[in-house]
């Protein structure tokens, strides 16, 4: 099983992060626009919509306020037989953030990809959140 690992400092509260972080629904608005150009809620899951016109179902496995970690699994992928991942928000001081963004999944040939797209996604947020 591939096991990605990336982390970008953000020159923001991590409070301020976190808020838009685990406000699931708003990825496209808050965290990622442009990156991501559409997020709707359904029971317990998220359909995201990439710009590149990938659409992932996401079921929103935890929001973890004490930990500021929201942890999701993307499902029904043609391309993907598992996915789980998580984002983590750590204080660096009190006006810099650390995120962490992990991702396990299978098969192994598509870590490449699924590394190329979480980079974009956190070059995204950075640019969003340090606005």
């Amino acid at each position: 099983m591939a096991s990605i690992r990336k982390e970008i400092l953000i020159e923001a509260r991590p409070e301020a992060v976190w808020d838009a972080v685990r406000d699931v629904g708003a990825v496209h608005e808050r965290l990622a626009p442009g990156f991501v150009v559409d997020t709707r809620l359904e029971d317990g899951a998220r359909i995201v919509t990439f710009a590149s016109g990938l659409v992932a179902r996401e079921l929103i496995v935890d929001v973890d306020d004490a930990a500021r970690k929201l942890v999701w699994a993307v499902v029904g992928s043609p391309r993907l037989t598992h996915h789980n991942a998580s984002m983590q928000v750590f204080a660096d001081g009190e006006r810099r953030s650390r995120v962490v963004w992990i991702a396990d999944l299978l098969p192994n040939e598509i870590a490449g990809y699924i590394a190329g797209l979480i980079e974009q996604g956190l070059g995204t947020m950075k640019k969003t959140l340090e606005r």
